[in-house]
């Protein structure tokens, strides 16, 4: 973002943290990167392309073992 729109930010969001230093800001910006994001909560995402070729399998077994949808023709209140 550039300087004046962050400040301009600051100014009518934040008006309560204008007087705090850089080194509280440097803090805060730590604090918010060392958070767990969505990627570290849910680690199984980075297994993925290990774990595609049974869930895959498993897939094709499933539909290969259930039953094929049947249409029927519904009656139609308009059709005499």
């Amino acid at each position: 973002m550039e300087r004046s729109k962050l400040e301009d930010h600051l100014r009518r969001c934040h008006p309560y943290k204008i007087d705090k230093d850089l080194k509280y800001f440097q803090i805060l910006k730590d604090k918010v990167q060392k958070r767990p994001g969505l990627d570290k909560m849910f680690a199984s995402t980075s297994q993925r392309d290990e774990d595609e070729p049974a869930t895959l399998l498993a897939g094709q077994l499933l539909a290969a073992q259930s039953k094929p949808l049947a249409v029927t023709p519904v009656n139609d209140p308009l059709d005499y």
